[in-house]
């Protein structure tokens, strides 16, 4: 569904991105994970054209985005930080997205718009809402459009317990609808339940990409964040063992 070919990105000294190549298929659901730093929200906005990568392809069910723009149209998208205009009320917010995505009233899909109660907080100013609240806003626009693929930037953080369940509960029954679902998150254990692929970067490039099950039969745990440990400990000793052997 998604294909990236030989993806590069420098932003001055720093390399963003260097050589990525991945496929991501419909069904998966891929924490994309990593240090800050590590490349994923630069992956993530290239994707969605927010970014122009400095060399590479990204293909969106065969085409590349470059030559069509329209493939945005079947992504929904929920920034890590929801930027909305200040002055503007909840509900007119979701009337002005509709509007710029010409959205068929019939086919939107409002479930988390009424779960988090946004609906009575229609009259509400985006710049009075709380942190959470505005995390809401960004999740019940993600979803609204009923789009085959989901690209969710830390969607728990900001969420209090309530509110994280049913989102969890949200992106299982999109997985189960078999779309394509790209989530990044710092805390592993939030998204486990949900995770069926982990794309670890660090310093722009990929270390890995695995099914939850390679990894934890690989690694011989069965919680992520624990088979993910693994992982960095023997990458950690592999690099002690190499800076030895230049050493001496």
């Amino acid at each position: 569904m998604i294909h990236v070919e030989h993806l590069n990105k420098r932003f001055k000294k720093l390399q963003a991105l260097c050589n990525i190549n991945v496929q991501f298929q419909k069904g998966q659901a891929i924490s994309l994970i990593g240090p800050n730093g590590s490349g994923k929200t630069t992956l993530i906005k290239s994707i969605l054209g927010l970014v122009k990568p400095d060399t590479g392809t990204i293909l969106f069910n065969g085409v590349s985005i470059a030559a069509d723009v329209s493939y945005r149209n079947n992504i929904g998208y929920m920034p890590q930080i929801g930027r909305y205009p200040e002055n503007m009320k909840i509900g007119q917010v979701f009337d002005m997205i509709k509007s710029i995505r010409k959205a068929d009233q019939k086919g939107l899909d409002e479930e988390l718009y009424y779960k988090f109660k946004l609906d009575t907080l229609s009259d509400k100013n985006m710049r009075s809402l709380s942190g959470g609240t505005r995390q809401k806003v960004s999740a019940a626009l993600a979803f609204l459009f009923n789009a085959d693929v989901l690209i969710l930037d830390e969607p728990t953080a900001g969420l209090d317990s309530l509110a994280s369940e049913v989102l969890k509960e949200k992106i299982l029954q999109e997985k189960a609808k078999g779309k394509l679902i790209l989530l990044t998150t710092h805390i592993l254990s939030d998204l486990e339940d949900v995770t069926t692929h982990i794309m670890y970067l660090q310093d722009g490039s990929m270390q890995f990409f695995k099914s939850l099950s390679e990894l934890q039969q690989d690694t011989g745990e069965e919680r992520l964040s624990k088979a993910i440990a693994y992982l960095m400990k023997n990458e950690l000793k592999k690099k002690e063992v190499a800076y030895l052997k230049i050493a001496n």
